[in-house]
């Protein structure tokens, strides 16, 4: 992955996170969901492997997320997508 790619990656990771700091009202469950997701995705950048692999892959659970998103927090949401877009690119 090109340091531009990379650099991006973790430019969407950021505002996913402001994001979700910013996001009132929404489920505690959500919330743990989406943030141990961005740690999943985070430790990938790292060239890591996340300790306590997950039953799904992380852009499924990315899309899935976004999708739940579009109506209460639709800036989130974009976010998400682009994010997965992005991680779909760099062939995360």
């Amino acid at each position: 992955m090109s340091s531009s790619s990379e650099e991006s990656l973790r430019t969407l990771l950021a505002a996913v996170h402001e994001r979700l700091q910013s996001a009132e009202q929404m489920e505690a469950e959500t919330r743990q969901s989406l943030t141990a997701l961005m740690r999943d995705i985070e430790v990938k950048l790292g060239g890591g492997s996340a300790s306590g692999a997950r039953a799904q892959p992380p852009l499924p659970r990315l899309e899935a997320l976004a999708v739940k998103f579009e109506a209460s927090h639709p800036a989130l949401a974009q976010t998400l997508m682009q994010l997965v877009d992005a991680l779909g690119k760099a062939g995360i």
